[in-house]
């Protein structure tokens, strides 16, 4: 079961920058790429889906509790801006989703009965391994 929380616009933060790469002299003049951050502890998010996001092992969460996402894939700043959204609400997404809880469940009693045979039969074969007596 996953709850959607959106990210209202003002607690994110979004920067257009140059792109690296090749695309020869239009990537040089135009600051397309874009650098999205989103503070965690200041977000509207509720605690348990921010101890979550602080809790992964992402590079994209830094250690101050900022999410860094760059997004340079597309031409334009438009879709490059749409593209980092939709990546932090992934992020988000992915950290929203709450397990169900494993039930412990009993073994069978022929479960039971074949671990108890298999082990009589492997006692068997190492006691025809011993030294023979007498």
């Amino acid at each position: 079961m996953s709850v959607r929380y959106p990210v209202a616009p003002h607690e994110v933060e979004l920067v257009a920058v140059r792109a690296q790469g090749a695309g020869g002299q239009n990537v040089n003049k135009v600051s397309s790429a874009i650098h999205l951050r989103f503070d965690i502890h200041a977000s509207s998010l509720p605690e348990v889906i921010k101890m979550r996001l602080l809790a992964l092992s992402d590079r994209r969460v830094s250690s101050e509790g900022v999410v860094v996402i760059k997004s340079q894939e597309y031409r334009t700043q438009e879709q490059n801006r749409a593209a980092a959204l939709a990546r932090l609400d992934e992020l988000i997404d992915s950290v929203s989703v709450t397990r169900k809880a494993r039930v412990p469940t009993r073994p069978t009693r022929a479960s039971k009965m074949r671990r108890l045979e298999g082990k009589a039969r492997q006692g068997e074969v190492k006691a025809g391994r011993r030294r023979v007596t007498g």
